[in-house]
């Protein structure tokens, strides 16, 4: 049956019980009187109960559907840094020639506050970040980006981004480098200006990914404790990260 002819015989059901019930209600008590006095009260109240549904209600289950699609964002999310984003900081830091400095602010510990994570991800555009390209790790970045270039496009297929843009931005920005790199045939002889224009792409990208990497690990915390345990030890920042526990 149609959707459409199956909602007017429900509609044309739920009438006939409400006629039904209130001939049933004159039959036994014979008074017509009552019936209207009390159809009218709740004839009354109907606006009434029309807000609270849309007003409360509607409010209530929409909050609830939109945690619920946040929770599948941040399985994507996850899956993105397991699959590319945590071995892409590693290759990329290589890039960094104030590395070492920098580093120190990533360091994130079990005690972190959630506040340290927000305060962090907040100044990461304003770091010194000194990208520099150097060919074997540019080359050894290429060649790692490009194999996982289908991966990151069925992320990008998935409609449910278009409620995260910081997450889409930091997918388009490494995207794009890819595409940058994949268009080169060969990353040792490159032109300055060449150099210039992948040394912003790869800053772009890396901004990115560290500030959403820290708003992650917020969300690891707060969720799954677990996960936060062994995404702490093995934090791509620390040269020292391992997975064994000491």
């Amino acid at each position: 049956m149609p959707k459409k002819n199956q909602l007017v015989w429900i509609v044309v059901g739920l009438l006939a019980v409400s006629a039904a019930l209130y001939t049933l209600h004159f039959l036994i008590f014979r008074s017509l009187s009552h019936i209207l006095l009390y159809g009218l009260g709740e004839l009354a109240f109907l606006p009434i109960e029309v807000l609270i549904v849309s007003l409360v209600i509607d409010r209530i289950i929409t909050a609830s559907e939109h945690r619920a699609m946040l929770n599948k964002l941040n399985m994507v999310i996850g899956a993105f840094f397991s699959e590319v984003g945590t071995e892409f900081m590693r290759r990329i830091f290589v890039l960094d020639q104030n590395f070492e400095q920098i580093s120190q602010e990533f360091l994130v510990t079990p005690d972190w506050p959630n506040e340290k994570f927000d305060s962090t991800a907040d100044r990461v555009a304003s770091l010194d970040f000194q990208i520099r390209v150097d060919c074997p790790a540019l080359a050894s970045l290429q060649e790692f980006l490009v194999a996982k270039r289908e991966f990151m496009l069925r992320l990008l297929e998935n409609p449910n981004l278009l409620e995260h843009e910081s997450f889409t931005e930091l997918l388009w920005s490494v995207f794009h480098l890819t595409e940058e790199l994949e268009a080169r045939s060969d990353v040792s002889c490159l032109s300055a200006a060449d150099r210039d224009h992948l040394e912003i792409d790869a800053k772009r990208a890396y901004v990115a990914i560290l500030t959403e990497w820290l708003r992650y690990m917020k969300h690891l915390k707060t969720a799954y404790p677990y996960l936060f345990a062994m995404a702490v030890r093995m934090n791509p920042v620390n040269p020292a990260a391992r997975a064994e526990l000491p």
